[in-house]
């Protein structure tokens, strides 16, 4: 027969696992870290094996710390599941879920997806934040990360899926390029105002070109204009301040206007993977299952554009 006592200090556990450390733990469930560390000293006791291994910043999982949490995840989703579809939420997504974006793409890509989303399901409260850098979505408390780069930092609990891969093309406004004339190939960039990214030191992003073989080589250029965002790089560029190179993501919509025109398409190059992560014992919940999906379907589009 089932007994209810498996179940105590599950939740804790959890917490505490991602979380990182009893205070945070505690701090998140309203307990006090006494509190924790006893249901966790109970919980290792009934399981006769130790789940972290303590020191005095963090706690970390010991292997069969990971595997029990893989188990317990799993559990917990399909109780909220179960409960979600008691409540008739199978049919309808309901509630709030958590996404973190880079911010051009979040803003430029993403934004206009999950828009149409709620407009269709009004019940569905997503919330945005934008943020660069690697975001531990345990610890952030986020259930759907996107990230331009590659994905090596992220744990196995999180589900993947790369979306697409950028394309870094060069482009110019139609009035820069009749009074300066169209480029043939890369040598002629030297007789061309430049626009690059720059940082805060004083550095500039070098470009990537694509030789007849397609292999990629960097190469530093002379900058007549230096900024450090790409979509005030866009701005300059739509102002016919010179020829910049940009992920095809980042212009799509000028290209489509034609108020910025592509040239050297031959010297294109592919730039860094799109990806798409997510809590895995989340991903049954029909809130973060139509999110995934529509973002899966409408980058795909972006990504066949590109190709």
């Amino acid at each position: 027969m089932f007994s209810s006592e498996r179940l105590k200090g599950i939740d804790v556990f959890v917490c505490v696992a991602e979380s990182g450390s009893f205070k945070a733990a505690a701090e998140k469930l309203h307990l006090t870290g006494s509190a924790i560390s006893k249901s966790i000293a109970r919980l290792e006791s009934r399981l006769g094996t130790r789940l972290f291994l303590r020191t005095t910043r963090r706690v970390s999982l010991t292997d069969a710390g990971t595997a029990f949490y893989r188990t317990c995840t799993g559990v917990l989703a399909d109780l909220e599941q179960a409960e979600l579809a008691l409540k008739a939420e199978a049919s309808e997504p309901r509630g709030s879920v958590r996404i973190d974006l880079p911010g051009a793409f979040g803003r430029i890509q993403v934004l206009p997806i999950i828009l149409r989303l709620v407009q269709e399901h009004p019940s569905l409260t997503p919330h945005l934040s934008f943020s660069e850098g690697y975001v531990d979505p345990f610890k952030a408390g986020v259930d759907i990360v996107i990230r331009i780069g590659d994905a090596d930092a992220w744990p196995d609990t999180l589900g993947h899926r790369c979306l697409a891969r950028e394309r870094h093309v060069f482009c110019a406004s139609p009035g820069y390029l009749a009074r300066q004339g169209i480029p043939l190939d890369e040598q002629d960039l030297e007789q061309h105002q430049c626009i690059a990214y720059g940082w805060v030191d004083g550095r500039i992003h070098p470009w990537s070109l694509a030789d007849d073989l397609g292999t990629t080589t960097r190469r530093q250029i002379a900058a007549q204009l230096v900024v450090g965002s790409g979509e005030g790089i866009v701005t300059a560029a739509v102002a016919g301040c010179g020829i910049a190179q940009l992920p095809s993501w980042l212009i799509q919509r000028q290209l489509d206007e034609g108020t910025l025109l592509e040239v050297l398409p031959q010297r294109a190059t592919a730039g860094m993977p799109i990806n798409l992560a997510w809590v895995k014992s989340r991903e049954a919940l029909p809130k973060v299952r139509v999110l995934l999906e529509a973002l899966v379907s409408g980058l795909a589009r972006f990504d066949e554009q590109d190709r």
